[in-house]
């Protein structure tokens, strides 16, 4: 009896190493692939966050384009005072115009194309942006369409701003 219990009891001491030993070993595995799982949740929040918000930005700067902004209506304001300072009295209808106003024109308009320029190439880099990403990853759907409407806004404000620019679109009259 005294030998059935010594084989018992390293019976039971040699399974409950074994349980021991497993159980280290599924805690390592575990350990490993946690903090793997957990850094690429939180690199593709962080990227998906950003992605997003230069794709609102990217649509708000489309808006701006096209609507106008306070530095283009300070640029304008300023150019119509230069005009008028530099404008002599004696000068001819048309030379006044173009200094005052269509000066100031221009003015506007390169300020709303440089919104558009920058509308464009903030949609454009949030839309190649997965192209140089982890591959795999995905953009969200929003973030396309948001990045889409900013990069058609910029395509329509620098069109505009061309067409103010020249003159072809509400040029300034003629003083004949």
């Amino acid at each position: 009896m005294a030998t059935n219990a010594v084989d018992e009891t390293e019976a039971t001491e040699a399974t409950t190493d074994e349980k021991a030993v497993d159980t280290t070993k599924s805690d390592e595995v575990t350990r490993t692939e946690v903090p793997a799982e957990a850094a690429g949740t939180k690199e593709e929040g962080a990227s998906g966050v950003g992605q997003g918000a230069a794709a609102v930005v990217s649509a708000a700067l489309g808006v701006v384009s096209l609507t106008g902004s306070w530095i283009g209506t300070v640029a304008a304001a300023r150019q119509n005072l230069v005009g008028q300072l530099e404008t002599a009295q004696n000068a001819g209808v048309a030379k006044q115009i173009q200094a005052v106003y269509g000066d100031a024109w221009q003015a506007t308009a390169l300020w709303g194309g440089l919104f558009a320029v920058t509308a464009l190439i903030a949609g454009v880099c949030v839309l190649a942006r997965p192209a140089f990403g982890t591959p795999g990853r995905i953009q969200a759907p929003w973030i396309k369409s948001v990045a889409w409407a900013g990069v058609a806004l910029g395509v329509i404000g620098l069109f505009l701003a061309v067409l103010k620019y020249t003159g072809i679109l509400l040029g300034l009259p003629s003083a004949g």
